[in-house]
């Protein structure tokens, strides 16, 4: 006996950021009659409250730094900062950019309902404000993920990524409380823009799971900047200090802060959605659980984006939404490949990096390292010290680049054009073939000639070749596929 619904919509999807906005009209644009619900602004966190308002302060927060060499370079200057005019020109442009999501979403037919939504069952959403029912043939839940503050006495005090976009006033000094990406580049955004800026951080090393190189890299240029750094320690309490903080920390100190951010990472928004009305079971980490197409437990129902508690990248969402949709309305069965995930790090410097780090790479390979490290150009007419890194991890012998790992200006643009290569499978004798666009940084990745060492075994060693990997370089000299 065949089975007939009568359903209100094809797809729902609950959340309007980029993951959700994206399934929401390729889905359309294959037919499907669809709502999205957002109880917040149309863009998600990427556009309203994540990546573009802080690439923004970030360019802002760069300018310090311009104005300290530009005298090398004939230029005198007088800037002044005003803290409102960037929070207010930046508030204009994410205005913006929220009109033309809503636009496009208008303009391939998908239907915006404005109001928060929760599970009726797996085929039903509930509107919370307009207190209805809506149906559909299928619900994706692209509801993404907010920051988390730790549970500490004190911790409300404190705010995070989500409200420093909309300070009244910068404080006159700030801790900043982790150690990752986010961490890393408010303190740079707010050590940039004048604010007395340290970092605590558990570890011993911030940026955990990052190449070593790059990790030592940025923490000595941080601190040559002023970033204060306190490390193997955590936050014990906050409380207030008239019209500043007292911190508390674990290894006795206590200091006293113009204001505290919180940046301790990020969790899924899956609060008052009410899966279990739908049948749909989360991970133990938090997440939504869904097979390697996306969907949940519950067959009616996908998830896309940071709310499965995976990589939560921006660009995955997207490429996880687009999936979602080849999938189910194209049949065209589509995962998304995660092994080549390009990543920044918007600090000052910037880091750039796709693939294995050394560590990870020596585990399972045998491998050679590939270094530059010199002084940008940029600072060659000045008494700036810092250098850039250029490191590339690949197989021995000329073979398959494992990774790359970049720290100096212009360090997110290089390694998202790498990134090409590196899914493509290219080799280091694939690099050496390219030649040099001169005078670039970049043009170090395609002139290393002699690893800088080699690991064999996990064992690591100097750069001479043995034997039998000189002869085979020579054959590759014969066949002229290196430069080396």
């Amino acid at each position: 006996m065949v089975e007939f619904h009568n359903y209100e919509y094809d797809l729902i999807v609950i959340g309007a950021g980029s993951g959700g906005v994206r399934a929401a009209r390729m889905a359309s644009g294959y037919g499907a009659k669809v709502a999205i619900i957002e109880a917040d602004r149309v863009g998600g966190t990427c556009v309203i409250r994540g990546c573009v308002p802080k690439k923004l302060f970030v360019y802002a927060s760069r300018f310090t730094e311009l104005f300290e060499v530009a005298g090398s370079f004939g230029w005198q200057i007088d800037a002044r900062f005003d803290w409102e005019t960037l929070r207010d020109n930046k508030d204009k442009e994410i205005d913006r950019l929220e009109r033309a999501y809503t636009s496009t979403l208008e303009n391939c037919d998908v239907k915006i309902i404005r109001d928060r939504a929760t599970f009726h069952d797996a085929h039903t959403v509930r509107l919370v404000n307009a207190d209805t029912t809506l149906s559909a043939q299928r619900v994706l839940i692209a509801t993404g993920s907010h920051p988390f503050k730790p549970h500490i006495d004190g911790c409300e005090l404190g705010f995070t990524s989500d409200e420093a976009f909309h300070l009244d006033n910068l404080p006159e000094s700030i801790i900043v409380y982790g150690g990752g990406y986010i961490a890393l580049e408010f303190a740079t955004i707010f050590n940039g823009l004048g604010v007395e800026t340290s970092v605590c951080y558990r570890g011993g090393q911030i940026l955990r799971n990052f190449d070593q190189d790059m990790r030592l890299g940025i923490y000595e240029a941080m601190k040559a900047r002023g970033i204060k750094f306190i490390l193997n320690c955590n936050i014990e309490s906050v409380e207030k200090s008239g019209e500043d903080f007292k911190v508390h920390f674990t290894d006795g100190a206590e200091r006293v802060y113009g204001a505290v951010m919180f940046a301790t990472g990020r969790a899924a928004n899956i609060q008052g959605l009410e899966l279990e009305r739908a049948g749909v079971e989360i991970t133990d980490k938090g997440g939504i659980a869904v097979d390697r197409y996306g969907q949940t437990t519950a067959p009616s129902v996908y998830a896309v984006g940071d709310v499965r508690g995976g990589v939560a990248l921006t660009p995955v969402a997207i490429r996880e939404g687009a999936a979602f949709v080849e999938t189910v309305y194209n049949e065209n069965p589509t995962i998304v490949d995660l092994s080549q995930i390009p990543t920044a790090v918007f600090t000052e410097p910037e880091i750039g990096v796709i693939g294995m780090s050394e560590h990870y790479a020596a585990k399972h390979h045998d491998i050679d390292v590939y270094i530059a490290s010199f002084r940008p150009m940029m600072n060659v007419m000045t008494d700036k010290s810092e250098r850039m890194i250029l490191k590339l991890v690949t197989e021995f012998g000329g073979g398959r680049v494992l990774g790359c790992h970049i720290l100096g200006p212009g360090a997110a643009e290089m390694i998202q054009l790498v990134a090409v290569p590196l899914a493509m499978g290219a080799t280091k004798a694939d690099f050496d073939r390219a030649i040099a666009l001169h005078p670039s940084a970049a043009e170090e990745l395609v002139t290393l000639t002699k690893p800088s060492y080699q690991y064999r075994d996990e064992k690591k060693l100097s750069a001479e070749l043995t034997l039998s990997e000189e002869q085979g370089l020579n054959k590759m000299l014969i066949a002229g596929t290196t430069n080396q």
